[in-house]
């Protein structure tokens, strides 16, 4: 071979192995990128989304995606009124943890193997025409399951068909409501519900964890004491 060539080939390979390299580079930069911006961007994708469906505002402060292990961790959730109830906060969630079955989400079922819930207050404002800020709430969530979004109001993304199949673990941490009138604001009431992770085991239906929202309803009732009527409902309507 003559070595004019040789040298041709070999300086053509050099080439070929640079950019090689640089792809390489550019590809190892852009998949780290990803990984630390998958998060934020999932952030941004469920706060949008809680908004499309629920019309109030939000905030999530952190939200983590275990990219080695089925797991999802919100962290600082909080949900404000709408313009109707003064824009102020309605709820507190510090942590929410799922960790669930990758197989079962494969096939359309939602089963959680583990569920760490803290809510840290919930604040239910009432208008002088005895509706709360969740009545508004349960209306809207109703009206889309039902396939009607409320008018003026831009559809959500399509609902994923998923099959509730059970949640192994419920850890549930509820610790305050708060209730108040718009027409009469220093008229409120404080109940601290005392429930620090409480465990639940083998929930395998949805008519089990309405039952568990049943004991929990009742024992709601009994910190209220019973002498406020449209308190003690507007608490037991948020578990229905």
């Amino acid at each position: 071979m003559p070595r004019s060539n040789a040298g041709g080939h070999r300086a053509v390979i050099r080439r070929l192995f640079r950019w090689a390299l640089y792809l390489f580079i550019i590809f190892v930069v852009l998949v780290v990128a990803g990984i630390l911006l998958l998060d934020t961007i999932a952030r941004e994708i469920a706060q949008n989304r809680i908004r499309a469906e629920t019309g109030m505002g939000v905030k999530i402060g952190k939200l983590s995606i275990g990219l080695l292990s089925p797991t999802v961790t919100i962290e600082n959730f909080k949900m404000y009124n709408t313009a109707e109830f003064g824009g102020s906060q309605c709820l507190d969630i510090p942590e929410l943890h799922v960790e669930y079955d990758v197989q079962a989400a494969r096939a359309g079922k939602l089963h959680l193997r583990l569920v760490r819930f803290n809510m840290a207050q919930v604040d239910i404002l009432q208008d002088k025409k005895g509706r709360t800020n969740f009545d508004q709430l349960q209306k809207r969530n109703a009206a889309v399951l039902a396939g009607k979004p409320p008018a003026n109001t831009k559809p959500a993304t399509s609902r994923s068909a998923f099959q509730f199949a059970g949640i192994d673990t419920l850890n549930l941490t509820l610790q305050k409501a708060h209730f108040a009138t718009i027409e009469a604001p220093r008229q409120e009431r404080n109940v601290n519900f005392g429930i620090k992770n409480q465990i639940f085991h083998n929930i395998k239906t949805e008519g089990d964890l309405m039952g568990l929202a049943a004991v929990i309803s009742l024992r709601m009732g009994a910190l209220s004491g019973g002498a406020d009527g449209a308190f003690d409902g507007a608490l037991k309507g948020l578990l229905r």
